[in-house]
């Protein structure tokens, strides 16, 4: 899009954060790539500017498939069809013609396009409508919806080349340039300077289509001249600059009849002079009260005032003096004790910020029930001692994190027991836990409960309820229990379970999806890292100890090799978090020291 239009990007990786400082640049499209869930602040702020003419594209992934907010064009089937694998009977599927009616109409489909894996929507009697692009299965690729002035629209499609090559070809930059075509354009902007000239840059806006005299609508005169942007701004409709549209077929702008501080003035009767009789339009005229009414509450209740003071018995000087001189020292003592407080806060803040960038820390959620949390200190303090024992890294003592105040950025691994007494937290925090995750941190949610839970998984459990409650607002991945051939089964130690005091429970993942039987799983974009992991196994009462070395809690059943499990899960997991796709990278090393042999 570089060379057609003129490209904001955020630098801040909270959503709530990013998306109304790009709002308030003045964008005219926006574009995410598969974010499900939108934080509550940024959908209300996005509903508004769609509403009021924006123009917000969505692609889809794996975060859409599992879910995802209000704004979308269309409903969204849960999960998303794969195409081509090998326990699919459907193959790769190719682009269909664009219809008539939509904005790509026109553009020639290459045969070389296909798509392999796409999100579905509902079957509704309005989708061919919202559809702009299909496949020749009738599915639709893009779909698009009107909300307000602005519109919505949703590539059912990764932005990148995970699902279908249609990024990387010829038409996928045709039909972006379209859908700029139809937004609504941005002012723009008089800040750019010519480095050559010295003048301010302006753009040529040619004449596209024009209204006549009479109201109609076509092609412009030959004898139109174009304006610069600069013109267009001060411009006002007439016979030398028609009103009409400006531009070109990628951008263009209008210029109307009348502009927003043009007043309809009165109509002037005075030459009728006698011949008409003028009578003003009847109206009921009201008088407001408002402020007498005011006055006089405000009035009654001083008298109120000073009636109760007098039956009291009235304040004599001395007593005046007294509450006065009270007063000052009171005010004087809680303003030295307010900034004492601030400065005192500050510098633990920092302190904090200090220590946690100093060395690796396992860090784990404070719930507030003193039994969980110190619990969870004892385990990751144990985790910590193992670590250092057994493999090359040495980390500090571990942290508690209040995930409401805390900067979680020190941390890679979060270890959160869910305590179903536990206030659900509000939407401000979850943003936080929702920008840790994006930024490549992992959450490790531990229920506690699979000793009571249902045989078949997770049950109907209060710890998982609060779970489930917890997840429900964040843009979470779609899971699947630990593959045989994921990076968590090799990272450090090789294992095919991950128990912790109990072993029944799975350990749930970021789901990725298979090639084929002989190749390794692929990893996503980034470090490769899922955002967050699952389990019932209550990891931190297996790695719990004290300060002789002891075992706080007996692991169900007592088993010391259940135990050595435990603790070694825990070191893949942490390793997990902090080297990534290391591990599965390490498969293409024979090749790359026989390419260097070469």
């Amino acid at each position: 899009l570089g060379p057609f239009s003129d490209i904001r990007l955020s630098r801040n990786g909270d959503l709530g954060v990013a998306v109304p400082e790009l709002l308030d640049q003045g964008i005219s499209v926006l574009v995410l790539a598969d974010v499900g869930r939108l934080p509550d602040s940024s959908v209300a702020a996005l509903t508004d500017w769609i509403e009021g003419g924006g123009m917000l594209v969505r692609f889809a992934g794996p975060r859409t498939a599992g879910g995802t907010d209000d704004l979308i064009p269309v409903t969204l089937r849960a999960g998303d069809r794969s195409l081509g694998g090998s326990l699919s009977w459907k193959q790769p599927q190719k682009l269909a013609d664009f219809s008539t009616n939509s904005p790509f109409a026109g553009l020639k489909v290459p045969p070389e396009v296909t798509v392999n894996r796409q999100v579905l929507a509902d079957p509704t009697a309005d989708l061919p409508d919202l559809t702009w692009a299909m496949l020749e299965d009738g599915t639709p690729l893009v779909t698009a919806d009107r909300l307000g002035r602005g519109t919505v629209v949703l590539f059912h499609v990764t932005a990148d080349s995970a699902w279908s090559n249609l990024p990387l070809s010829g038409i996928f930059i045709d039909m972006l340039r379209r859908i700029l075509a139809v937004s609504n354009t941005a002012e723009p902007s008089t800040q750019g300077t010519d480095a050559e000239a010295g003048t301010a840059t302006q753009s040529i806006l040619p004449p596209l289509r024009l209204l006549d005299g009479y109201g109609r609508f076509g092609s412009p005169a030959a004898d139109v001249p174009p304006m610069t942007d600069l013109a267009f701004r001060e411009a006002s409709a007439g016979r030398k600059s028609p009103p009409g549209l400006y531009g070109n077929d990628d951008g263009f702008r209008a210029l109307n009849l009348m502009r927003p501080d043009d007043e309809l003035e009165r109509l002037d009767f005075s030459p009728l002079e006698d011949i008409a009789t003028l009578q003003p339009y009847p109206t009921n005229d009201t008088l407001d009260l408002r402020a007498a009414f005011f006055a006089s509450a405000f009035g009654l209740l001083l008298l109120d005032a000073i009636a109760v003071i007098l039956l009291a018995g009235g304040l004599s000087r001395l007593r005046m003096r007294q509450v006065t001189a009270g007063a000052t020292i009171l005010l004087i003592l809680g303003s030295v004790f307010h900034t004492q407080r601030v400065q005192a806060q500050s510098s633990s803040d920092d302190l904090r910020a200090l220590e946690a960038s100093q060395e690796t820390h396992l860090a784990y959620v404070l719930t507030g029930t003193p039994d969980v949390d110190d619990t969870s200190a004892a385990g990751l303090f144990g985790l910590s001692q193992f670590l250092a024992e057994r493999t090359a890294l040495e980390p500090g003592a571990p942290m508690g994190v209040d995930i409401a105040r805390d900067e979680l950025a020190f941390f890679s691994l979060l270890y959160w027991p869910i305590e179903p007494t536990a206030e659900k937290p509000d939407d401000k925090t979850m943003a936080r836990i929702d920008t840790f995750m994006r930024n490549g941190g992992t959450i490790l949610f531990d229920t506690r409960d699979h000793i009571s839970a249902a045989t078949t998984g997770f049950g109907t459990t209060p710890a998982t309820l609060k779970l489930r409650e917890i997840l429900e607002d964040l843009d979470i991945p779609p899971l699947e229990p630990v593959p045989i051939d994921h990076v968590l089964t090799k990272a450090f130690y090789i294992l095919d379970t991950f128990p912790g005091r109990y072993s029944t429970s799975p350990l749930w993942v970021e789901s990725l999806e298979q090639r084929d039987a002989t190749s390794e799983r692929p990893v996503r974009a980034g470090d490769g890292v899922s955002p967050v992991m699952i389990t019932g196994n209550d990891f931190a009462a297996a790695w719990a100890i004290d300060s002789t070395g002891s075992f706080l809690f007996p692991t169900i059943p007592d088993d010391p090799v259940q135990r050595d499990y435990a603790f070694r899960a825990g070191v893949n997991m942490v390793m997990y978090s902090l080297t990534g796709n290391y591990k599965a990278d390490q498969v293409h090393i024979p090749a790359l020291l026989e390419r260097l042999g070469q």
